[in-house]
């Protein structure tokens, strides 16, 4: 690894450079961990309160809600991964079987929400039907049913509620989920999987299931059994949650009742409640709701919101927040008799006390009566009897759904001309602005920067500041590191404890760094890495960063923003005034910087060192995949600023080169130096 810069491209007079990897683990388990938590409770806490605040704040009068309400069903749609939406193609039925009970039929079927999209689902059908039935969509919840290995599908959990369906009157599909039907795919891919570009794709498995939903009622329109006037729809968990989002986005449900399938943000985020729920339960959240805002899409049709008191994956103190808000839309609408509360003794369970009311609701908003309910829901068939599949259909996209459902951003093609370049480049920054980057701050606000200590330790001499990234993020950085190196910078911090730890290995590469170059360097690490770091082990990790989704950020995002506020710390000090800026950054963190420097004027230069080469392996940011890459980000940034790329693998980055060449920029705008294999470990 030859020098960090080469003197013939970058002679700085002053550099920031940011998080690299020694710095990225500089802080060990044991520095300010319990600051680094604190901060970060704090955050989650004033963002959630906020969006909280906000949500459906500017309702005041029936006209306000309804002059909008169709621009919140397109962004739900997006949010759900269904803008722009796929085609209705050929849904291919197949009844592959009957089982009889006494009062009713079943027919096992599959149909193809996309072609090789398979929805394995039971038909329940009352025997001798005099004309069309109220018909209900039955999404289950996470009931998995498997045997020897085989799946049979959670609509087996839950064919109770088909049978007492059926056996009152109605209609019933149930149609298994995604993750646990016959053909399993994944609901877990960030909670488990480390598929954190589901994010960047702007995929959830909630769009899946609520497209599975609306192209059930499509072939239920198909029936004659079927009165297409009276859909009703519940489930309980999992199949609550696609009750929601199916009833919003589709009118044909002219009744809900979703049980514990919904709660708000506070509940999810700042109380913990997202650790118990997959994917499948959420959707991108680009624009920054709260579950409310969501709910409030059914109004005015009859809506009854199920709840146990102890259940704690849906808190019962947010459900009724949750109601409160949505009770406000339905009084506007004059149909406060159509919205309902049910709350009843236990835990997450599917309870009797939770299925009467349910059945007494679509009695009442379906049939327009409401007699005794004798008959209990319980089950009649096994496992085997209600199987769709005796052999799982080849071809299916079901286990691979998610590398398809969304579709992503074309490869631009090297502009023609500096017009379409500009075009090209102009579209790209407003969807960075509304689809990705939503979740910065409106206002920057003053940056409080703040000296915190001088230390001088074995030659080295090092300022820290304090400066403020938004509300709740005081974040350091360290300017004025020079002399030569030590192994450590330790004892005169107030901590009392070593700031960065590295190797001799990588102190050389600095010292002849400073030796080459007439430059400043100022260290700075964004939240969550050195000084903020918070403690937990990866799991905890993990729901850290999915409660930044449920924000509508991402914490990769978020850095990205912590370095344009330090970039405006950094010159906001007099003795730096007119300096030149470069920023200097690692792996994913070099990535954030890239990005960070597209809001940032003035930048002279980036120096980015083995940056990945796609969001489907680097940083996640919301729906990015939707507008672009990080080679299109890099030939962006390289019209505003020098770029250099150090990599082991230089290939990729033919796309930014080629801009470059096209438009004539000089040579040196963009540059690609090829990092030996050995140095780079």
């Amino acid at each position: 690894m030859k020098g960090a810069r080469g003197l013939d491209f970058l002679v700085p007079l002053f550099a920031v450079a940011l998080c690299w990897p020694l710095l990225a683990r500089s802080a060990s388990s044991e520095t300010n961990l319990t600051a680094g938590d604190q901060m970060l409770a704090d955050y989650f806490r004033a963002e959630t309160t906020k969006l909280n605040e906000r949500c459906l704040a500017n309702v005041k009068t029936l006209g306000d809600w309804t002059a909008d309400r169709e621009k919140y069903r397109h962004r739900l749609f997006e949010m759900l991964g269904l803008r722009p939406l796929p085609e209705k193609t050929d849904l291919q039925p197949v009844v592959t079987g009957k089982v009889e009970a006494d009062s009713f039929t079943v027919e096992k079927l599959s149909l193809q929400s996309l072609p090789g999209l398979y929805v394995t689902a039971n038909l329940y059908l009352p025997k001798n039907l005099q004309k069309p039935a109220p018909t209900i969509l039955y999404v289950c919840g996470h009931g998995s049913v498997i045997k020897d290995g085989v799946s049979y599908g959670n609509k087996v959990s839950y064919q109770h509620h088909g049978a007492w369906f059926a056996q009152n009157g109605y209609v019933c599909l149930i149609v298994d989920t995604l993750q646990l039907g016959e053909i399993q795919g994944i609901h877990h891919g960030t909670y488990r999987e480390g598929m954190w570009w589901w994010n960047s794709r702007g995929y959830t498995p909630a769009g899946v299931e609520a497209w599975n939903g609306i192209r059930a009622l499509d072939y239920l329109c198909t029936r004659p059994e079927v009165d297409t006037n009276r859909f009703g729809i519940t489930g309980r968990s999992g199949g609550g949650a696609y009750s929601w989002t199916i009833a919003a986005l589709d009118d044909r449900i002219k009744v809900a009742a979703p049980v514990a399938g919904i709660t708000d943000l506070q509940n999810y985020v700042v109380d913990g409640a997202v650790e118990g729920h997959c994917d499948c339960m959420f959707f991108v959240n680009t624009y920054r709701w709260d579950y409310p805002q969501l709910a409030a899409m059914i109004a005015p049709r009859p809506l009854l919101i199920g709840n146990s008191d102890k259940d704690t994956i849906f808190p019962l103190d947010g459900v009724v927040r949750l109601h409160g808000k949505v009770r406000h839309i339905y009084e506007l609408f004059g149909a406060s008799t159509n919205l309902g509360l049910l709350i009843t003794e236990g835990l997450h369970q599917d309870t009797q006390d939770l299925q009467l009311p349910v059945f007494r609701w679509f009695n009442r908003f379906l049939k327009g009566e409401d007699p005794l309910i004798e008959i209990a829901a319980k089950k009649y068939f096994e496992p085997e009897q209600l199987k769709v599949f005796d052999k799982l259909p080849a071809g299916q996209k079901n286990t691979a759904i998610q590398e398809m459902f969304v579709p992503m951003a074309k490869p631009p093609a090297v502009p023609t001309s500096k017009d379409e370049w500009t075009e090209q480049r102009d579209g790209c920054l407003a969807g960075l602005k509304e689809e990705c980057f939503g979740g910065w701050p409106e206002k920057a606000g003053p940056l409080e920067l703040k000296q915190v200590f001088s230390a001088e330790h074995r030659g080295v001499d090092l300022d820290a500041y304090e400066f403020t990234s938004q509300p709740n993020v005081r974040l350091r950085l360290y300017p004025g590191v020079r002399h030569a190196f030590a192994d450590e910078v330790e004892s005169d911090a107030p901590e009392g404890r070593p700031l960065f730890k590295t190797s001799a290995k990588q102190f050389d590469v600095f010292r002849r760094t400073l030796a080459t170059n007439n430059g400043v360097f100022v260290y700075f690490t964004p939240r969550g890495i050195g000084p903020t770091a918070w403690s937990g082990d990866a799991k905890k990790q993990t729901q850290i960063r999915r409660r930044f989704m449920l924000l509508g950020q991402t914490l990769d995002g978020m850095r990205a923003w912590d370095i344009r506020r330090a970039v405006q710390a950094v010159r906001s000090f007099r003795s730096l005034k007119g300096i030149p800026l470069w920023l200097e950054a690692h792996g994913e963190l070099a990535a954030d910087s890239l990005y960070a420097s597209l809001f940032e004027k003035g930048i002279a230069g980036l120096e980015l060192w083995q940056m990945p080469k796609s969001h489907r392996d680097g940083p996640d940011y919301l729906n990015v995949l939707r507008v672009l890459d990080i080679p299109q980000a890099a030939a962006m940034a390289a019209e505003r600023s020098k770029v250099r790329l150090v990599e082991t693998d230089p290939k990729g980055w033919d796309y930014p080169i080629a801009v470059g060449q096209r438009l004539g920029w000089d040579e040196k705008r963009i540059a690609l130096e090829q990092l030996p294999t050995s140095a780079s470990q």
